[in-house]
């Protein structure tokens, strides 16, 4: 009987640890990850290009679902970077609300 008990225990216990594996937003730990390795790609794309460097260009990734806000230079980069963007593993969509802003 003992046995059972701690068995019964042990098995709610370890369905508690791996339910806390999802966040409140339903979205595990490695789906956050990859999310983040991607954001972090993109913004490196925009930095290592000419033409959108210097710029203020927002990058957010959602279950690879990514977009981009900010300002651009012409609409030539931004087909360049969101070209490079949609290569990148993971990405499943490439949103872009950038706003043209001329080179003064």
């Amino acid at each position: 009987m003992k046995k059972f008990i701690f068995m019964t225990v042990l098995m709610v216990f370890g369905l508690a640890l791996f339910s806390g594996c999802a966040t409140m937003t339903g979205r595990t730990a490695g789906e956050h990850i990859d999310d983040a390795s991607i954001t972090t790609e993109v913004n490196a794309i925009i930095v290592k290009d000419d033409d959108a460097k210097y710029l203020k260009i927002d990058v957010s990734s959602t279950d690879g679902n990514v977009v981009l806000q900010g300002f651009i230079h012409d609409r030539t980069a931004e087909d360049r970077i969101v070209a490079k963007i949609r290569q990148i593993k993971g990405v499943k969509s490439v949103k872009s609300l950038l706003k043209i802003e001329p080179k003064k």
